[in-house]
């Protein structure tokens, strides 16, 4: 299934960051803007949603700000971004949140299937996971698999524990992606928990961050499911690569590049 334009479903990229661990390939552009044999990481993300006939797109940007200059995309501005993480820059476009949404990191390249099968998922709250994740992580330098965003989940792929430090690393059964979507109750919910949060939590210690604004997509998330709010799992196996060290930079360039030339020759 393919969904055509005019679905009831936003995008919103979350674009801020610095993205310390590209070192020099960062120092005068954001991360979303690296080149891919000729297209921006930012082009395809675009292009994966686009595809799925998501046309309503928002960015979240922060370093860099000026760089960015797509004039169909909606610009929300994370000035704190040095001060906050993925979660508060995510909420700096909460006003793209009233209706069903998908939000996504912006250093993850992603197959335009992935989308396809997280649009397709009926639940209120869904996240991506990888459940063939561990072979990712050999060979990969600067980024250990202590700090992959594992996932562990019951039968009916509904989330138990979510996060960076989990209390068994073999009992992950899956890793977060970096993409996630929420109906418009999901949505609702998603925007009033985090209000709540905010209000008891500001400048405290929240579940794994040191304090809230600090946290991550997936400290909330594992508040939903404490507060027993279902997030359920869309699992995938493969489709996608992470940008977050200069090794994965460079992988990921040879990788996408031997890709299109096997799609040109099929």
């Amino acid at each position: 299934m393919i969904l055509r334009k005019g679905v009831d479903v936003k995008a919103i990229i979350i674009a801020a960051g610095r993205g310390k661990r590209m070192k020099r390939l960062t120092d005068d552009i954001p991360k979303c803007l690296l080149d891919f044999n000729g297209r921006k990481l930012l082009d395809i993300q675009l292009a994966a949603l686009r595809h799925n006939g998501i046309e309503d797109i928002s960015i979240v940007v922060g370093y860099k700000k000026e760089k960015i200059k797509y004039p169909e995309l909606k610009y929300y501005v994370n000035d704190r971004y040095e001060h906050n993480n993925i979660l508060h820059s995510l909420l700096y476009a909460e006003n793209e949140m009233n209706d069903g949404f998908i939000a996504s990191y912006s250093d993850i390249i992603y197959d335009k299937t992935v989308i396809r099968k997280l649009c397709e998922s009926k639940a209120d709250i869904s996240i991506v996971v990888d459940t063939d994740w561990r072979g990712y992580y050999d060979g990969r330098v600067g980024h250990p698999v202590e700090e992959a965003e594992n996932v562990v989940f019951d039968p009916e792929g509904r989330v138990l524990n979510i996060g960076k430090i989990l209390p068994d690393k073999d009992a992950a059964h899956g890793e977060f992606l970096g993409i996630f979507k929420c109906t418009k109750k999901g949505a609702l919910i998603f925007k009033e928990h985090f209000n709540s949060l905010k209000e008891k939590f500001a400048g405290k210690t929240f579940q794994r961050a040191k304090v809230f604004e600090e946290a991550y997509v997936t400290d909330m998330v594992q508040d939903l499911v404490d507060s027993g709010i279902p997030v359920h799992c869309v699992k995938i196996e493969g489709g996608w690569k992470e940008i977050d060290t200069i090794d994965d930079y460079e992988k990921a360039v040879i990788d996408l590049s031997k890709e299109e030339q096997k799609a040109q020759f099929a």
